[in-house]
């Protein structure tokens, strides 16, 4: 069967089928033959009139369960965020004061406080200075807090799983 060039909506066997003899029978056949949706299994039949009628919807699946995540162990950047602010706020000064004291941007700082942004040691100290503490009492508060929150998890944590045996500060550049 030669192709012939037609509209682009016209599919090339429906206007092969027009100039064709026999294009009563051409016609019937295409009928029988499925669309590639239904060949697919993606949509519905025909009936006999030709218009295409829905497909029956399929049966759902019931919803996994979500995965209960592990807990997390807490990061470093959020433990000293969480203790920078806990000493500026208690000593009731706002961001802008201990940013200008320290001599950091606003921002960046606010940042630190929200465990963002992984502070060097140098903004640390600062920050620190800037709250009349020094940079070893920020990561002792640091620590002492990491060490409050590991407790409270292996305590919580089921039978068989431990925590960790080093209890001391452990610092990586």
């Amino acid at each position: 069967m030669v192709r012939t060039r037609c509209h682009p909506y016209v599919r090339w066997y429906d206007a092969a089928a027009e100039a064709a003899p026999g294009a009563a029978s051409l016609r019937a056949e295409r009928r029988s033959l499925p669309s590639a949706a239904e060949f697919l299994g993606w949509g519905g039949d025909q009936s006999r009139d030709g218009r295409t009628r829905r497909a029956e919807p399929r049966p759902r699946r019931p919803p996994r369960p979500a995965p209960v995540p592990a807990p997390r162990e807490p990061l470093l950047r959020d433990l000293v965020g969480d203790v920078l602010r806990g000493e500026r706020l208690a000593q009731e000064r706002t961001l802008k004061d201990v940013a200008d004291a320290a001599r950091i941007s606003l921002p960046y700082l606010s940042e630190v406080e929200r465990g963002r942004k992984e502070a060097s040691s140098e903004v640390l100290a600062a920050a620190a200075r800037a709250l009349g503490l020094g940079l070893g009492d920020l990561l002792y508060r640091a620590h002492t807090e990491l060490v409050r929150v590991t407790a409270r998890r292996a305590a919580t944590a089921p039978r068989g799983v431990s925590g960790s045996a080093y209890d001391g500060l452990c610092l990586a550049a």
